[in-house]
């Protein structure tokens, strides 16, 4: 049936429009959220994950363009006009077939490359690659290195060009941990151990950004991460001050305020008598670039508001609020000063 006239242009105006939206939809983001963005790839492992996504979009794309074109087609060159009878017939089993191979070949090109980059991703790491344990908590992440002797939290620090291997854990609720520029989100589960590892392409000064991906309670919001791709002097550098007791304190007063409250019960100090486990390993936090689980920079004042009520910053918050009658302000700041000399 021959197209009425104009009906081209209809089309071509039409489709320009979907086509130009569509390109505009994917310009890159600007701002707070560009770093977590899964489409600018750090690792090996990122890398397997971001060459199926572009496969699945070019195929999207195909497929929606000739979707729009048939149905812009369809609607305005069998647009009722009044002027003729609708034909009637049945169906066409060529076009029938043909609709039919068309998504099991789209469907075969995206399953042939999905699985033979998950049986890639699923090898065992290299027999070199750093071990690290991560244990999700309500809401904060704990970082193990066994090899090392090294516990921290909320930041984790991997050398370039050498394989990470992680092991995941949950202490409570189910997690999940993903840095979208290095790999891809997995799950920490009670009871249940998962793995992931790769290996990240070369160091950078700024942090890789992480959260967890799966709803945990009220701050789940609020459980972030950072993950620092170091060089192998800065790594080893960083490894040997962190495995390393707390150095003699110069803020004696706020070390014992410290020792004398509550904090011992959650907290570790190595080199105190601190060495509760609830939270998170203290030992070197002045040395740390955010507190809460990444969600502020660790100033005096953040620091001291934190202490005294933590639920502020994080809804849900297990660290007990700080009386006023068991710490007064003189106390609180000597307590701060103490916290932040820990490097």
């Amino acid at each position: 049936m021959r197209m009425p006239r104009g009906t081209w242009r209809q089309v071509a105006t039409l489709v320009g429009l979907s086509l130009l939206v569509s390109i505009l939809s994917g310009c890159a983001i600007s701002g707070a959220y560009a770093p977590m963005s899964s489409v600018a790839p750090a690792s090996d492992h990122a890398r397997e994950i971001n060459t199926l996504y572009r496969l699945v979009f070019y195929l999207a794309v195909i497929v929606f363009i000739g979707t729009m074109i048939a149905s812009l087609w369809f609607t305005l060159g069998f647009r009722d006009n009044g002027r003729r009878q609708a034909r009637q017939f049945h169906g066409n089993a060529r076009l029938e077939v043909l609709w039919t191979i068309i998504p099991v070949v789209i469907v075969i090109v995206m399953a042939v490359p999905t699985f033979d980059r998950i049986f890639a991703i699923a090898e065992p790491p290299p027999s070199d690659a750093i071990k690290i344990e991560v244990i999700g908590h309500q809401f904060w992440f704990e970082f193990r290195y066994p090899d090392l002797g090294i516990t921290t939290a909320n930041e984790v620090h991997v050398p370039a060009g050498r394989a990470a291997s992680f092991t995941l854990r949950s202490d409570d609720v189910i997690h999940s941990f993903w840095v979208p520029q290095l790999f891809g989100k997995v799950d920490l589960v009670p009871g249940h151990e998962n793995h992931v590892w790769f290996t990240p392409d070369a160091a950078r000064e700024e942090a890789y950004l992480g959260q967890c991906y799966e709803l945990c309670g009220l701050s789940h919001a609020n459980m972030r991460f950072r993950m620092f791709v170091d060089d192998t002097a800065k790594f080893d550098a960083w490894a040997k001050n962190e495995a390393a007791p707390r150095s003699p304190s110069a803020v004696a007063a706020g070390e014992a305020v410290f020792l004398r409250q509550a904090c011992i019960g959650c907290h570790t100090v190595q080199g105190t008598t601190a060495a509760g486990k609830v939270g998170p390993n203290l030992t070197h936090f002045g040395a740390r670039t955010t507190m809460g689980a990444g969600i502020m920079p660790p100033t005096a004042d953040n620091l001291a508001k934190w202490i005294r009520n933590s639920a502020d910053f994080k809804p849900g918050s297990l660290m007990p609020a700080q009386a006023t009658a068991t710490l007064n302000d003189q106390d609180l700041q000597a307590l701060v000063a103490y916290l932040q000399s820990l490097k």
